[in-house]
């Protein structure tokens, strides 16, 4: 999934939330089961996320909602190294198919 978020430092969890099409309990719940996902906190107790943080949720997305894993599944898949690079490169493959289609639409 590409989300489009302005360059930013911080995000709030609902920018993300609605990013992602999710509601953001979900957010909140994914952060207690995925250690991996761990958002900085204000004095308020607001989260902010960084762009780190999204990619996690997007990986998290990804595995849950398109691929069908279960939680303990996506916990052990996020666990092992080459997780991360099979992913970035689905990721990379999917930028790569949106593009080439837009450049197609443009002939």
């Amino acid at each position: 999934m590409k989300i489009n978020l302005q360059d930013k430092r911080y995000y709030s969890i609902g920018e993300v939330a609605s990013k992602f099409n999710v509601n953001p309990s979900l957010i909140r719940f994914w952060e207690q089961e995925f250690k991996i996902l761990n958002p900085k906190k204000n004095s308020r107790g607001y989260r902010k996320f960084t762009q780190k943080d999204i990619e996690v949720i997007n990986k998290i997305y990804f595995l849950l909602k398109e691929k069908g894993y279960t939680i303990q599944g996506a916990n052990d898949y996020i666990s092992k190294s080459k997780t991360s690079k099979k992913l970035d490169l689905v990721n990379k493959l999917k930028l790569i198919k949106h593009k080439l289609i837009e450049i197609r639409n443009q002939l």
